[in-house]
């Protein structure tokens, strides 16, 4: 039996830290849907014995990183409109 894609996301997730377009790459689909499958994944953890831990995106110009949705990918800076953002980087850890 073959993994889903969601699978093999948490799977890359428990052994590194990753971006949405790292994941892309790995897994073999496109990053807007990375972002889709990560909410999911998020959520179908046992709480008990992991958790999905997020490092915000952050603005390379301003630095602002106090983004509303960290599992996704902002268009541009809220505080400085600049589209240069660094992306989130997501794991997956033990408690």
């Amino acid at each position: 039996m073959t993994e889903t894609t969601r699978q093999r996301i948490a799977e890359e997730l428990r052994s590194e830290p990753a971006t949405a377009s790292e994941l892309s790459t790995r897994v073999g689909v496109p990053a807007s849907t990375v972002y889709d499958h990560l909410q999911h994944v998020a959520r179908s953890l046992d709480g008990e014995d992991e958790q999905f831990l997020v490092a915000p995106p952050e603005c390379r110009n301003c630095g602002f990183s106090a983004f509303d949705d960290p599992v996704n990918y902002p268009s541009r800076c809220p505080q400085c409109r600049s589209e240069g953002i660094e992306e989130a980087v997501f794991k997956i850890e033990e408690v």
